[in-house]
């Protein structure tokens, strides 16, 4: 059974799609530790829910935050994270150490970098009038939305789709693509 770590900074509805097809069966993992960075957090209160442990670490908890979350993937004997609406970069040390997979609101390499998370993400497609959209299932590395894909699942945009509409549809695409993503990634053999 592989252990995961979720770090989320608000809902994590990534979290919850994984945590649901873990109950299912439907992948062979385990969450067995939820860090955010905002104590407000509705992830938090899922993992005490799903009574998995969790914890705040930010630079108010910790002087050194990467480190003491470094610390808490050892301790919990995470090799694989996944980040579920965290918006905080990662640091260096842990996309080295550890299998950090995100999940992104469009086809990368469109739409990804500093500044596009979430709803910017549809604004810009919708302003740009773009035919489709998607989600991108991807490794990260230590520049933003630039590793490896392990998946991408797109969707057409209809004549009067609004930035709202779009916000749905690609959120419900994601909670497939992750478990799927998931799937294939844990097949593929590490280094």
């Amino acid at each position: 059974m592989t252990k995961i770590a979720i770090l989320a900074s608000h809902n994590g509805s990534g979290f919850s799609a994984l945590y649901e097809a873990a109950l299912k069966k439907e992948i062979a993992i385990e969450i067995v530790l939820v860090i955010s960075n905002n104590a407000n957090a509705a992830a938090l209160q899922k993992a005490a829910k799903y009574t998995i442990d969790n914890f705040v670490v930010n630079s108010k908890t910790d002087e050194n935050p990467d480190e003491k979350i470094e610390e808490l993937l050892r301790e919990y004997d995470c090799k694989h994270i996944f980040l579920s609406g965290y918006m905080k970069k990662v640091g260096d040390n842990i996309t080295k150490n550890f299998q950090v997979i995100n999940s992104h609101p469009s086809l990368l390499p469109n739409y990804g970098g500093t500044g596009m998370y979430g709803r910017h993400v549809h604004e810009a497609v919708i302003h740009n009038r773009e035919k489709k959209s998607g989600v991108t299932i991807h490794e990260v590395n230590a520049e933003y939305d630039s590793g490896k894909i392990i998946l991408q699942k797109e969707l057409k945009l209809s004549i009067d789709e609004s930035v709202d509409s779009l916000e749905v549809r690609i959120k419900k695409l994601e909670q497939s693509a992750i478990v799927e993503a998931f799937k294939k990634y844990l097949k593929q053999p590490r280094p």
